[in-house]
């Protein structure tokens, strides 16, 4: 017996499932760190795109672009982590909540929170003693400060923690814990 949610579909169907209308876009869930990843996103694939083309169809490598799409990532990997913890999709362990009661799964989630919140607090502090260390050392290539990326990554710490803060006042105000509202949005979509 097949299931219903992965039927077949013809050619046809699928060439008119591209006819249909999705709504209009709804934008809201996204906040400003999102927009900024997207921008350093396309900065790094340009970086990369630009290091192919000259690599290999003018036999004439950009050194600079290597270096400047792997800080490109770095900033993107942190950046997007903020994402990850303001809409709660971490990798996590969902099997305990599901065991105990749902006033133990709440209290479970306000200790997870409050150890999140401490680790990110740790982290933003050993950033910052990081880049007092480091952040004035430069590019071995482009001749700017390695310090940009690394006041990047550690407001990045500092925006996590403040998210993770964020989410423990969610989850100690609202009906349902952050967690169980992306739960809840995952099964809505599908996934």
């Amino acid at each position: 017996m097949t299931d219903p949610q992965h039927t077949p579909s013809s050619v046809d169907e699928l060439a008119h499932a591209f006819e249909d209308d999705a709504g209009p876009v709804d934008l809201t869930r996204y906040a400003i760190e999102d927009w900024l990843t997207l921008a350093i996103f396309w900065g790094m694939a340009f970086c990369v795109f630009l290091q192919f083309f000259t690599r290999y169809a003018l036999n004439n490598s950009l050194a600079w672009t290597e270096e400047i799409a792997a800080n490109c990532l770095v900033v993107i990997v942190f950046l997007g982590s903020v994402m990850c913890v303001r809409m709660c999709r971490h990798i996590q362990v969902d099997i305990l909540y599901r065991l105990i009661s749902k006033r133990g799964a709440c209290l479970l989630q306000g200790l997870v929170d409050l150890i999140v919140i401490g680790f990110f607090a740790y982290m933003t502090w050993l950033m910052w003693r990081y880049v007092a260390v480091v952040g004035s050392e430069r590019m071995v290539t482009v001749d700017l400060p390695r310090g940009v990326v690394f006041y990047t990554v550690l407001a990045a710490f500092a925006l996590m923690f403040l998210r993770a803060l964020q989410n423990l006042i969610k989850d100690m105000t609202g009906a349902q814990t952050v967690r169980e509202q992306a739960e809840e949005a995952d099964l809505s979509q599908g996934v």
